[in-house]
């Protein structure tokens, strides 16, 4: 039996073109499966049912590798668990080496899959980790420049400051401040020691 995958990661996607490129190889619409969902985890409800009809000898068929997953390490396990476990063969559609079937002209196709996946896999970790170097980089840099990262501190409001000001002042009483300011006792003083420390 031939299966197909198909997956976009948000419902305003269209799944149309890897649908026609799925039965243009031979899946029948039956048995094609899609979801709207992340690629981050294999927790996918539609992909979750096609899973559970793999049989041994059945091919299962994806347009590219990312429409799988985008996770490479949990890749890995589910290509594994697929060829190894049940041994479905695989085809992705947008890259010919990831083609486990054996054919007389491509008598290593497992093995080559296998291997291609690796190198994928370990591609993409290095990318990751070097996205994550830059984006390190760029923040010390930018740290060292004086940016500030994180929301920006609200102003208090005009009449919040009169009531703090006036309170320290001896103007007003603590009722009378929190009435001004509408905050309740806790929230009061939370907002108070900060602008007594600002004016320090």
């Amino acid at each position: 039996m031939i299966y197909g995958y198909a997956r976009v990661s948000s419902k305003g996607q269209n799944l149309d073109r890897q649908l026609v490129e799925l039965r243009e190889f031979g899946v029948s619409p039956s048995n094609i499966f899609c979801d709207k969902e992340s690629g981050k985890s294999f927790e996918r409800k539609n992909y979750l049912r096609l899973r559970r009809k793999l049989r041994e000898g059945d091919l299962f068929v994806v347009k590219s590798i990312d429409r799988l997953g985008r996770n490479y390490s949990m890749i890995l396990e589910e290509w594994a668990y697929i060829t190894k476990t049940v041994k479905c063969d695989v085809v992705v559609l947008d890259m010919n080496l990831l083609d486990t079937r054996i054919r007389d002209d491509n008598l290593m196709g497992k093995f080559i899959a296998d291997l291609v996946l690796q190198i994928l896999s370990f591609v993409a970790e290095n990318e990751r980790m070097s996205i994550r170097e830059r984006q390190a980089e760029g923040i010390r840099i930018a740290k060292a420049k004086g940016v500030k990262f994180g929301r920006p501190k609200k102003e208090l409001p005009l009449y919040v400051e009169k009531a703090f000001s006036d309170y320290r002042d001896g103007a007003i009483s603590l009722d009378e401040a929190l009435a001004a300011t509408r905050f309740k006792r806790t929230t009061f003083y939370k907002y108070y020691r900060s602008y007594c420390i600002k004016r320090l």
